[in-house]
């Protein structure tokens, strides 16, 4: 008997489970004192299901049989203030999430029990209850296929009336909190993906349709907030204003790939409407006031921001048809309404329109929509963006009527911006759009010969209506490219120097622009990029005699890679956030003076020099250069004399060193009072120490470090007041950098913001004098190594040698 009471119950037996069951059934209602029974009956349900679906078939057979959905059913509507719907939503979504089977699946969505459970009225209000609801909604989302779907749906005749999952899902699209949002949209993808025309049908249809036009709209009102962001008053720093605007802008990104997930389930009614919608209520509104063809009532968002959204949308939605919508409308200015006239190709529009605006519109539908290459799904979306725009503009009155007669000039449209005078970011943000839809694969060749940049040659050849010729002629880039590279250059060479972010981007669309151009410049571009070269290089050369002159061959070896990689960069993968950043960013104040300023002046020094430097390098040469020819062994010696020097330079804290023609001094150091010390500053190649020892206790003529610095930015001075004081300026001896990866191209602070000083005290005045020629001794051999160093990369002839090296 005692055996028997002792034998252990086999928990995941088909005995137990239907033991576990009938308990289940036994309970007639569900309160808080009978709720921890609950949760453990259902959660050994679960648990017996899960493992009978992969291991005993008996079970589920059981389980179908006893008819257990039911019971979770059940229990739920007898509960009474117990708060049991959190636990068993979450057992039921192991459950779903861990089936296996297609009977078992098939069979869960059978008879209306997961629907029952999906619309029960659950107080949301209370507790944390919405995400185990969304997940258990989620599980099941994953299980639907063609099969399944239709048992969650109510139908009437052909039609479907209702879809408890997708519509008590879509209840939570707006909700506050990330993980809810993110488990929504999945659950409307695995909803997309599930190829069903009923259900195409019942989600394209008003009013369960507006999903789209509201998500569209929320992405818009994002738009508008953003904007707010970037012209606040600047009440905060402007780091904290970039952050806001990183977060802002990472949840429209979230948007746009969302949009782009839908479009890309491939049916064309949704894409249609998703489409419809994204240039109703986003594109259409942004476009039309930048290009002048809606007057500005106030209420528009601004150029920057505009430009950056729509570039942002090409870059993560694309799209054949969105492309060359965009295009279209953009390219508008530059094209006649006459397209078989080649004499007018030549010249720019002197009147338009809403007519010809509209005749436009018609030809181009005819130009992208038609032929073996647009069939299907995708030409029925751009008939229809085409259409939805000549309608816009017909019926809209704000739309400008009569002929304007400055307005398409040479400098209109797009341009006006690219030409817009001490905007540099208009300026980057409107050219950074045309390479996006130059680079883009998606682009039609009439509309890409427009442009004039990549893949012209091939598109011309394939133009119907015009030569050559008279593409090439008409087009933006071939006929503006000089005027653009002169105001690219111009911003180079600008006086005072812009923010490393400035020149850096100006640097990036040159080197796209002179590959376009084949590298060539006017005389007077290339005298504006030889100014700006020297500026470059002036730069740099100051940067020798700042504190932190023995880092810059190695910031030299560690950004060249780093820009290289930037200057090649394409600008389908390029983040347009720049454009935004130069909105706000502040040009720091040469001031300052604390080494972390001066440090980030050093590495943007380097930086700027690199640009210009492989600038040239494609201008002379072609190509960018894979790295810099440094030297670091120039200027070294094997002479034996200099043994001491070489220990002395090696010697850290504790070390015992030669005291030699050390100073003797005093310094006070906070906790441990006056100290004699002697101070032997050393520099040895790029190395560069000052000493401070003390006199060994047994040895006369050592000493013992007890201190270092750096020699570079010492910067020592001695005391107007007292003579026998000499101060001097300690930074670090290694720059720390923090380890965190700030967005886009930016310097990496040091972590330190304060400079040490040590005050040293002499027997005399004569002493304190030659403690700081001294040290101004040592530290000019440091700097003449340095120099050493960089002294041919920054000769004009480099590049020559270089070639000529390498010829042989």
């Amino acid at each position: 008997m005692w055996r028997s009471f002792w034998r252990s119950i086999d928990r995941f037996s088909l005995q137990h489970f239907k033991y576990v069951v009938d308990e289940l059934r036994r309970i007639k209602v569900v309160d808080m004192r009978n709720r921890d029974l609950v949760i453990d009956l259902l959660q050994s349900i679960v648990e017996i299901v899960t493992y009978g679906d992969r291991q005993d078939p008996m079970i589920f057979e059981c389980f179908m049989e006893y008819q257990v959905l039911a019971e979770f059913v059940r229990v739920l509507k007898i509960s009474r203030n117990s708060r049991i719907e959190a636990p068993l939503l979450q057992y039921l979504s192991i459950m779903i999430q861990n089936m296996d089977s297609e009977q078992a699946i098939y069979y869960c969505f059978s008879n209306e029990y997961i629907n029952s459970i999906i619309t029960h009225q659950y107080e949301f209000d209370a507790g944390d209850l919405a995400p185990y609801y969304v997940s258990f909604l989620r599980a099941v989302s994953s299980k639907i296929n063609r099969d399944t779907l239709c048992l969650l749906v109510k139908v009437h005749g052909d039609s479907v009336v209702s879809f408890p999952l997708y519509n008590e899902a879509l209840k939570f699209a707006n909700h506050g909190e990330k993980m809810i949002q993110t488990a929504i949209r999945a659950l409307t993808l695995n909803t997309y993906n599930v190829c069903d025309d009923m259900v195409y049908q019942f989600i394209t249809t008003p009013p369960v349709s507006n999903y789209f036009s509201d998500l569209v709209c929320r992405l818009r009102h994002q738009c508008f907030h953003l904007d707010t962001l970037l012209h606040a008053k600047e009440e905060t720093s402007t780091q904290e204003r970039r952050n806001e605007l990183i977060l802002e802008t990472d949840k429209m990104v979230d948007d746009l790939y969302y949009l782009k997930d839908i479009l890309s389930a491939g049916e064309y009614r949704l894409s249609r409407l998703v489409t419809q919608n994204l240039f109703s209520l986003l594109v259409f509104p942004m476009l039309l006031p930048l290009l002048q063809l809606r007057q500005i009532d106030g209420s528009n968002i601004s150029a920057v921001t505009s430009l950056y959204i729509v570039s942002r949308l090409l870059q993560v939605v694309g799209g054949k048809s969105i492309i060359n919508a965009v295009a279209g409308v953009i390219l508008y200015p530059y094209m006649t309404s006459s397209v078989g006239d080649a004499t007018e190709r030549n010249t720019v529009v002197g009147s338009w329109n809403a007519k010809s605006f509209l005749d436009h519109l018609n030809h181009l539908e005819k130009m992208v929509c038609s032929g073996p290459e647009s069939e299907g799904a995708e030409n029925i979306e751009s008939s229809y963006l085409f259409g939805y725009l000549a309608e816009h503009i017909s019926s809209n009155s704000q739309f400008i009527g009569g002929p304007l007669n400055d307005v398409c000039s040479e400098r209109s449209g797009m341009l006006a911006y690219i030409f817009a005078d001490n905007n540099q970011s208009l300026l980057l943000a409107s050219l950074f759009l045309l390479l996006i839809l130059a680079e883009s694969k998606d682009l039609d060749y009439f509309l890409a010969s427009m442009i004039g940049l990549s893949g012209t040659q091939n598109m011309m050849s394939q133009t119907r209506d015009l030569s050559a010729s008279q593409v090439a002629d008409g087009s933006i880039f071939v006929k503006l490219m000089p005027q653009i590279l002169n105001a690219l250059l111009t911003i180079l060479a600008s006086q005072p120097s812009l923010s490393l972010l400035v020149q850096w981007h100006t640097g990036w669309f040159l080197r796209k622009l002179l590959i376009y151009q084949e590298n060539s410049l006017s005389d007077l571009n290339f005298h504006l990029f030889n100014t700006s070269y020297e500026l470059s290089r002036e730069r740099l050369r100051k940067e020798l005699d700042g504190c932190w002159f023995d880092y810059i061959p190695d910031t030299f070896r560690s950004e060249w890679p780093k820009c290289k990689t930037a200057l090649e960069e394409s600008s389908q993968y390029k983040d347009p956030f720049f454009t935004l950043e130069l909105a706000v960013c502040q040009k720091r104040t040469n001031g300052d003076t604390t080494t972390p300023s001066a440090w980030q002046r050093m590495v943007e020094a380097v930086k700027v020099f690199i640009l210009h430097f492989q600038l040239k390098a494609v201008i002379s040469k072609g190509d960018l250069l894979e790295k810099p020819q440094l030297n670091m062994t120039t200027g070294t010696t094997a002479d034996p004399g200099k043994s001491r020097a070489i220990d002395i330079s090696s010697a850290s804290f504790g070390s015992d060193v030669s005291l030699g023609s050390g100073i003797p001094c005093s310094i006070a150091f906070s906790n441990a009072g006056i100290r004699d010390v002697y101070l032997i500053p050393v520099a040895r190649g790029m190395t560069g120490k000052l000493l401070l020892t003390e006199k060994h206790p047994f040895r006369s003529q050592r000493g013992v470090v007890i201190a270092i610095a750096p020699l570079a930015g010492l910067s020592p001075k001695i005391d107007k007041d007292h003579p026998t004081w000499l101060h001097l300026r300690i930074r670090e001896l290694d720059p720390r950098f923090d380890s965190s990866k700030a967005r886009g191209n930016h310097l990496k602070m040091p972590n330190h913001f304060t400079d040490g000083r040590w005050t040293l005290g002499f027997s005399n005045a004569e002493a304190s004098e030659a403690a700081r020629l001294l040290i101004l001794e040592e530290t000019h051999k440091q700097r003449s190594f340095v120099e050493s160093i960089l002294a041919p990369l920054l000769q004009d002839d480099y590049l020559g040698n270089l070639s000529d090296n390498q010829d042989e």
